[in-house]
């Protein structure tokens, strides 16, 4: 069993060294996925764009060239084809047209039609229509459930600890939120609503993440009471980071196993996750940790919790 340890007993890493280079590249990836957000804004789906989804099946594999040659004769738009699951399932994307919901539901017969030629036995399982109203709305609701989610559990970290914490609780998250959405940004990848989900996955676990570690980091400022801060943060996260690992590994696995087999559709969502562990894992060791260097919060006395005093 020793062999699958993934930290070596007494282990002592002085995390705290780099804090300053830890924090510098934090806020300058930060800074850089803000203005990539502002330049290059994001590649919204239908989900926020407004559209059509028209997932079919076909009888037999279907032939992508030939359904997209066919679709882009139709001239209703850049029509964007993509399979999952079986070779048999396909996932045809229409772009909102310009005009009233007549003119993308005359886009729709058309495009059934084609498809009805192609493959007699043709089953359609789902036609979605996603108008621009609807799509703003989503924005403005997802940007909401973000935004309220920070903000409920900085209230919590500054009730449950100290101000402090809740201070560098809420900048991890928002470093974690901000990189993310810069990497979609950066490579284009469809930002949809299963993306947003995986942003508050996110968020709620990169928390969960960061109260193990200043769970321990405030017992051990009770606890060494003559330690400088430096120190004691030192220590606490070499006594969580066994935990950080195992969480970080485990669920990686899993996230790894979605990527290989869950297919195209919940890609988008995938690598948010994966990205959001990593950066998570990151932000909890190297961001919400120093800020409570910079902050200096208060040696909670023994007194005060109730407790013996410590020796």
């Amino acid at each position: 069993m020793k062999r699958l340890r993934l930290v070596p007993t007494g282990l002592h890493l002085p995390f705290m060294d780099f804090h300053r280079i830890a924090v510098g590249v934090s806020v300058v990836l930060f800074i850089g996925s803000i203005a990539l957000l502002l330049l290059s804004g994001l590649n919204f789906g239908i989900d926020f764009k407004g559209g059509t989804l028209i997932e079919i099946r076909t009888p037999q594999a279907a032939d992508l060239a030939a359904v997209r040659s066919e679709l882009n004769a139709l001239d209703v738009g850049s029509i964007a084809l993509q399979e999952f699951g079986s070779a048999s399932d396909v996932l045809i994307r229409l772009p909102l047209l310009a005009g009233d919901e007549s003119v993308q539901q005359a886009a729709i017969d058309r495009i059934q039609a084609t498809l009805n030629g192609m493959y007699p036995d043709i089953e359609y399982r789902r036609v979605e229509f996603v108008g621009p109203q609807v799509s703003g709305e989503l924005i403005e609701k997802g940007a909401q459930a973000v935004l309220v989610a920070l903000v409920l559990m900085m209230i919590y970290i500054w009730f449950r600890f100290e101000w402090q914490f809740g201070v560098g609780a809420v900048l991890a998250l928002a470093h974690d939120v901000g990189l993310t959405i810069g990497v979609f940004s950066l490579t284009r990848i469809e930002f949809d609503l299963p993306v947003v989900a995986a942003l508050l996955t996110i968020v709620g676990y990169s928390m969960n993440d960061t109260v193990v570690v200043y769970d321990r980091i405030r017992e051990n400022l009770r606890k060494y009471k003559q330690q400088p801060v430096r120190g004691v943060i030192d220590r606490s996260l070499n006594d969580t980071l066994s935990r950080t690992v195992m969480t970080s590994v485990t669920t990686m696995l899993a996230l790894f196993a979605l990527w290989l087999f869950g297919g195209a559709v919940i890609a988008p969502f995938v690598l948010a996750m994966i990205w959001g562990v990593l950066i998570g894992t990151y932000s909890s060791l190297f961001v919400a940790a120093p800020v409570l260097l910079y902050l200096r919060p208060v040696r909670v006395s023994d007194e005060r919790e109730g407790l013996p005093d410590t020796p």
